[in-house]
């Protein structure tokens, strides 16, 4: 039985469509685009396996899917717009949408660099007045160094394995408890919302655009929402719409996701006949928006964790004795 592969990184799918579009837009055709396609090492199998695909006459989304090049909502997009005619604009959008998921990433991996650094550091040093006063062995020593630095990376693995589990392992029960709870935490219950709201309408747009008709597409794009709160209000504008309801009206019906801005869009996409480019310009709104907490949480974060930093120091100096006077010393 074939397994699926697991899905590409984001790096590498950026990379992926940004190459593919600019074949694409040289006038190569998709067996050459491939052949010149290099990726990581141990991706380059699927690109071998794509082409060997087109080569039998497949076509490129069904063999980019089966290759294990494209996910499920990539293929489904490239499909449609090959159907329509050149992929190229649907290969741009794709690499722009990763390319900009890689940014941001990286923006808050450089905000954190610094303050993880100092964290070691403090790791090192709040220690070592006991040390030097002779009160903590060498052993005890490493121990208070180590033991919480192992913690925090402990912390860290499962914070970073929390989105997995919860999309796969967790019970029901738990993991929608945990999606609420999210969504009302100050700041971060705000950004959860408005993520999750700018990467449905964002591939909504890229589906439509591609030639994908509205009730095709809306399943899809509920399918790209992490949070399941949000992917449930989100699944409702379906059956609003079989039912006779635009989309403006079932957006409407969804105060919990449907925003006065992405209201505004949608009837102006819905007027003017062009519902992906409106949808495109809310999703690049709220990307803008969504950067500028990260930016104003990436700026006051370090500083609350320096704060809580140089206290737990100072507490840690001042609670080792080192500068105490010990018995038999004249103080």
């Amino acid at each position: 039985m074939n397994r699926t592969p697991p899905p590409l990184s984001v790096a590498t799918r950026a990379e992926l469509f940004a190459h593919l579009a600019a074949m694409e837009q040289s006038g190569l055709p998709a067996d050459k685009a491939f052949s010149l396609l290099r990726l990581p090492r141990a991706e380059q199998a699927r690109v071998d396996a794509t082409r060997k695909l087109i080569a039998r006459g497949i076509d490129p989304a069904t063999a980019g899917r089966r290759g294990g090049l494209f996910g499920e909502l990539d293929a489904s997009c490239v499909r449609a717009a090959l159907a329509a005619g050149s992929p190229a604009a649907t290969y741009r959008r794709l690499a722009d949408l990763y390319a900009e998921r890689v940014a941001l990433a990286g923006s808050v991996k450089s905000a954190m660099a610094v303050p993880l650094f100092t964290f070691v550091l403090a790791l090192l040093l709040r220690p070592l007045p006991a040390l030097v006063a002779g009160t903590l062995t060498t052993g005890g020593y490493l121990l208070q160094c180590v033991g919480p630095l192992l913690a925090a990376i402990g912390i860290y693995r499962l914070g970073k394995r929390l989105p997995h589990w919860l999309a796969g392992g967790a019970p029901p029960a738990l993991r929608r408890l945990v999606e609420q709870a999210l969504l009302r935490l100050p700041l971060v219950g705000g950004m959860t919302l408005r993520g999750n709201l700018r990467d449905f309408t964002q591939h909504l747009a890229i589906l439509l655009e591609a030639g994908l008709p509205m009730f095709d597409a809306l399943p899809l794009a509920e399918a790209t929402v992490g949070n399941g709160v949000v992917r449930a209000e989100c699944a409702r504008i379906k059956p609003a719409m079989l039912a006779g309801a635009t989309l403006t009206q079932a957006l409407a019906a969804l105060p919990a996701i449907g925003g006065d801005q992405l209201l505004a869009c949608v009837r102006s996409g819905e007027h003017s006949g062009c519902p992906p480019e409106m949808l495109f310009r809310h999703a690049a709104s709220e990307t803008a928006a969504f950067s500028q907490l990260q930016r104003q949480a990436a700026t006051w974060l370090p500083r609350a964790f320096y704060a809580l930093l140089l206290l737990w120091i100072g507490w840690g100096v001042l609670s080792s004795g080192a500068f105490m006077p010990h018995a038999g010393e004249q103080p």
